[in-house]
């Protein structure tokens, strides 16, 4: 790709800077996003000030972040992708049954984004907003997409990433994370008990594609006070699974 005279190598590292910010990385210094992005420090600040002047993100004078107008370059997919509009009545059913908020995510590399929510009357929500990045490893969306891969696939995984401690429950080692992936494949969905964030609970199932591939997951999240992981399991896993079934039949 180097030698293509239609490459535009300054696009790609822009995008670079902008996919260096993520649920681990809402706030870089000029320094961060350069070691992110192996770029030099140089390069890296006139990329974040073009951002910047261009309004798709904002300093103090020491850290960067990215503002809402980052969301217009992924509207186009969101808006005319069929999958996140077929699954808003299903997530809406969930949704209702559970009474708690139910949504779509898709795995992006090492992460899951959010897709699509179902409506709700709550004010205060455990759910992330559409667009939203969360690690593979210690979301229940993530867990469940994960498990559904081969053991080359999880190896390739486990070998290739880092694993922050972000709550004391994250498991951040191969071995744990192995294990834990083993139990979810078993079960057939993954729950996250704290692990991404204090106070945040999670159930997640995979979507499998007809080809049999498993890029996308329904989940089911909440504050822990309202449910235990029996409570949760029992109430939202049934929903769930017939949510997995009646959206699978439509991709």
């Amino acid at each position: 790709m180097d030698n293509d005279r239609d490459f535009v190598g300054a696009l790609e590292k822009g995008l670079m800077v902008i996919e260096s910010f993520g649920f681990e990385h809402q706030r870089q210094t000029l320094s961060d996003v350069a070691k992110r992005t192996q770029m030099t420090r140089a390069a890296a600040r006139r990329y974040l000030l073009t951002l910047t002047k261009l309004g798709y993100a904002e300093s103090d004078g020491k850290y960067f972040w990215l503002v809402p107008r980052v969301l217009h370059l992924g509207y186009a997919l969101l808006s005319s992708s069929p999958l996140p509009r077929r699954a808003r009545p299903i997530l809406d059913r969930i949704g209702m049954l559970v009474g708690e908020i139910a949504s779509l995510a898709v795995q992006d590399g090492a992460e899951v984004i959010f897709l699509a929510h179902s409506s709700s009357n709550r004010i205060v929500s455990a759910t992330a907003g559409i667009g939203m990045r969360m690690p593979l490893y210690c979301s229940a969306a993530g867990k469940a997409i994960l498990a559904r891969q081969s053991d080359d696939e999880i190896k390739r995984f486990l070998k290739s990433n880092e694993f922050p401690k972000l709550t004391p429950r994250t498991l951040t080692t191969a071995s744990a994370i192995t294990k834990e992936l083993m139990e979810v494949r078993k079960k057939g969905y993954g729950i996250s008990n704290e692990e991404l964030e204090t106070g945040l609970l999670s159930i997640g199932v995979p979507l499998p594609e007809p080809n049999g591939r498993v890029i996308h997951a329904l989940t089911v999240s909440l504050h822990t006070g309202r449910m235990s992981v029996e409570q949760l399991v029992e109430k939202a896993l049934p929903p769930l699974l017939a949510g997995q079934q009646e959206l699978a039949a439509l991709m």
